[in-house]
């Protein structure tokens, strides 16, 4: 189903209208990374197929997981069909609850639906399209693409770690610092807030690159 751009949450909209005012705070060399991205996506979308996107970092618990979900928001918003965003990690743990509060404040509708070491969470971002389900996982996990994506690597460690994603049409690098570092600490609030403000803006400045190419 392709939503239409005003079927995103009120408060996802105004979220990424804000981060669109944003992308001159973007460094060159990280948009010369989301052009390759773009254009990813954008021969895709051309072609009738999915562009299929996975964001990997080594524990499947905040960066991943995160530019997964706003990736899947940009797309409506920027009027893009046919994207399937996934995440994985190098091992599986935990969507970390920070992680999701976070995500919660920016607008996404996020339900544990299963708890346990490792939960599992529904997310809405419109009400028109049935949730993305969400849990830590390998990036090979039956659930993901095994071919024909785009690996997307969200942290360094990972990035090293992982030098051949098996089944990636295409490795982009784009390392974000851990909020984690800050967990338990006075600015834990304001670091994963701040983490996910910068994804946001970076996914959204490539997927805005694909609306300039297609329309």
């Amino acid at each position: 189903m392709h939503l239409k751009n005003t079927d995103l949450y009120t408060s996802l909209h105004t979220y990424i209208s804000q981060v669109n005012q944003e992308f001159d705070q973007i460094p060159a060399a990280r948009k010369k990374v989301l052009q390759e991205l773009a254009l990813f996506v954008e021969e895709k979308v051309k072609a009738g197929e999915v562009a299929r996107l996975i964001f990997i970092c080594t524990h499947n618990s905040r960066r991943s997981h995160m530019a997964q979900l706003w990736a899947q928001a940009a797309a409506v918003f920027y009027d893009i069909p046919r994207i399937a965003s996934f995440s994985g990690g190098t091992e599986a743990t935990a969507f970390n609850y920070r992680a999701v509060k976070a995500m919660q404040a920016a607008g996404f509708n996020i339900t544990e639906i299963k708890p346990g070491d490792n939960p599992r969470y529904t997310v809405h971002y419109s009400d028109n399209v049935p949730p993305i389900i969400v849990f830590s996982k390998q990036f090979s996990h039956t659930e993901n693409p095994s071919d024909n994506f785009c690996a997307v690597m969200t942290c360094s460690e990972a990035d090293q770690n992982c030098p051949m994603v098996p089944g990636a049409s295409l490795r982009v690098t784009l390392p974000y610092e851990d909020p984690k570092d800050f967990d338990n600490t006075p600015q834990e609030t304001a670091k994963y807030s701040e983490r996910v403000h910068q994804i946001a803006r970076e996914i959204c400045y490539a997927f805005s690159l694909i609306k300039k190419s297609l329309w």
